[in-house]
């Protein structure tokens, strides 16, 4: 194949006369592999594979869809938003519970329960940046026929603000008043000016539960209420069973408030399996219509939607598999609990170990080799949207200059070839969840490593486990009861307040707020903490756009948090299936809108 071959089947796709799956098989016969192609398409600014968002499901009434099958491979274990850890939770209890507004694939904010979005030209929202006022859509019911109101949203702040609840969502409503103007009014009031004013009660984290039925509930009894478990929202779907890290059912609601909404009669989001599976069961078989999260070599993915059965969705966002290095010593107890952050980390308290480590992790072979399109090698942790990118930060896979660090800060090499400074030895154990890519890239980062002199145990966590909400499980990875760990962390926002601020130090996981913080590592800086409260209430959008630079510099230029490949929403549907997807939000943000053709 000529220059000018490839340059002509490369301008095909970029016009869409030539499918990127088309593509990839015309450079297989010239011998080249699905990831080289996928990155020629890359370096050529091709558009990203499949659907990006599908249009709305084009209403005339409500049902009569039949049933909608959706495969998760980590399953839910507990559908309320407020104690959700892990986006298979957050998705569970969203597929019930609705937000005032959520996030489109374009970055807009969308109302759900408002009436609108609130706006300086509207009146909804101080010029000051002190106060948003919410109109809330009127005729809402919850499942059991009760009327949604005020008196829920304002609820829904005192549930999760209450340091008894232990809410994951407590971030989202501290700092803020709520206070009911009428009954379908409401107004959060700052406590300074607050240019990130879509957090409390919005996408993923902000779905809302019924005061009437989790009143009695705002508490230390919080996790006692019959209802986490058998969720009453406001969705286009009704709660009919749920077996923890099985199954969870719905039916068509009657009473939905979107009009001729929603599509399907039924939905069935099953957990459990792998993503292997769980895309030949769409893609392949087609026993499912929607499978979520493919973390799967983009090599096997190419090869299944060849059945034509089913095509692969890819959305652009923020995610990013990320390796961390935790800051406190997970083999010491105090008070009773592990990494404990009244300990120190005996190796990576070490500048020069953490540097080593980020040298020696081989993003482009992850990239290449495993993920393809569904992982470009990453430098930063904050890479979208796009004013938020950081141009500062590079990687480099160097294992001679990692030897070199570590020579230099006197970490020698053992009889065994492990490198040791007094009574520390660089001996780690390097967790994740069971999953085909995360053991290959375990995999290769332990090679590298065993090359410098660091001896990796790698240890895979069943997902269900990893991403639990169970507090007495020592393998969640709240906990990281280990030296290493890697895993996804999902910006479900198009605005990256919430999905930064999970590094404050008082994010930091703990016994005291049973495990709920954001902070897996239990990174601590102050000035990482004061650029999170400047950005808080900086109005000014390029001066805010910098604070989030140097928070991203500062947590990445420490090497605690070592960025692997950008993970874009990688799922699969069959060709018949409409959903609507976004990056900034829940896979389930606007299931009333998914529907099938015939």
């Amino acid at each position: 194949m000529t220059e000018d071959d490839l340059r002509q089947l490369i301008g095909r796709v970029q016009r869409g006369a030539l499918s990127r799956r088309g593509f990839v098989r015309r450079l297989a016969t010239v011998g080249l592999t699905a990831p080289m192609a996928t990155q020629l398409l890359a370096i050529a600014g091709a558009a990203p594979a499949a659907a990006q968002n599908q249009p709305a499901y084009r209403a005339t009434r409500r049902g009569g869809g039949g049933a909608l099958k959706i495969l998760y491979w980590q399953a839910s274990t507990l559908p309320n938003i407020h104690f959700a850890v892990g986006t298979t939770n957050q998705d569970a209890a969203r597929v019930f519970y609705e937000p005032l507004a959520g996030w489109a694939t374009d970055g807009t904010l969308v109302p759900v329960l408002a009436a609108e979005i609130p706006s300086v030209e509207n009146g909804g929202l101080a010029e000051n940046g002190r106060s948003v006022t919410w109109k809330l859509k009127r005729g809402v019911k919850w499942h059991d026929g009760q009327d949604f109101s005020a008196d829920d949203v304002v609820f829904n702040w005192e549930f999760a603000r209450n340091p008894q609840t232990a809410a994951t969502t407590s971030g989202s409503y501290t700092g803020v008043n709520v206070v009911k103007v009428d009954d379908f009014t409401v107004r959060v009031e700052f406590d300074k000016p607050t240019p990130f004013w879509a957090d409390a009660f919005c996408s993923a984290s902000g779905a809302l539960i019924p005061k009437h039925l989790f009143g009695s509930f705002n508490g230390p009894n919080a996790r006692d209420a019959p209802n986490n478990i058998r969720p009453v929202g406001t969705g286009p779907y009704r709660f009919a069973s749920f077996a923890p890290g099985d199954v969870l059912r719905g039916e068509l609601f009657q009473n939905y408030h979107g009009e001729n909404r929603p599509f399907f009669d039924t939905i069935e989001v099953k957990g459990g399996g792998d993503a292997v599976s769980a895309a030949r069961a769409v893609l392949q078989t087609g026993d499912f219509d929607y499978a979520w999260n493919l973390q799967v070599e983009d090599e096997l993915l190419l090869r299944l939607e060849a059945a034509n059965r089913g095509k692969v969705n890819i959305i652009e966002g923020s995610n990013i598999e990320h390796i961390q290095l935790n800051t406190t010593d997970p083999s010491q107890e105090v008070d009773g609990e592990r990494s404990s952050i009244k300990t120190t980390h005996p190796a990576f308290s070490d500048p020069a170990v953490r540097q080593a480590m980020a040298l020696l992790v081989d993003r482009n072979s992850v990239s290449q080799f495993i993920y393809g399109r569904g992982g470009p090698a990453a430098s930063n942790f904050l890479h979208a949207p796009d004013r938020f990118r950081s141009s500062n930060m590079r990687w480099e896979f160097n294992i001679a200059r990692a030897n070199e660090i570590l020579d230099a800060a006197g970490w020698a090499r053992g009889r065994d070839g492990i490198r040791a400074k007094g009574n520390v030895r660089l001996k780690f154990l390097f967790q994740t969840s069971v999953n085909a890519p995360r053991q290959r890239t375990q995999q290769i980062v332990k090679q590298a490593a065993g090359r410098c002199g660091i001896d990796l145990e790698l240890k895979s966590i069943v997902a269900s486990v990893f991403f639990s909400s169970d507090v007495a499980n020592p393998d969640t990875f709240p906990k990281f009861y280990a030296d290493m760990q890697m895993y996804t962390t999902t910006m479900t926002q198009a605005d990256p307040q919430r999905f930064m601020s999970q590094f404050a130090s008082w994010e930091c996981a703990a016994k005291a707020n049973n495990w709920q913080g954001r902070n897996a590592p239990r990174f601590r800086s102050e000035e990482y903490d004061a650029a999170v409260r400047a950005a808080e209430a900086e109005l000014d959008p390029v001066k805010r756009a910098a604070l989030f630079i140097r928070m991203n510099d500062i947590v990445v230029g420490s090497n605690h948090v070592i960025p692997v490949v950008r993970r874009p929403l990688v799922s699969a549907s069959l060709n018949t299936l409409r959903p609507v997807l976004s990056a900034w939000d829940s896979t389930m943000w606007a299931l009333q809108d998914w529907y099938r053709e015939a």
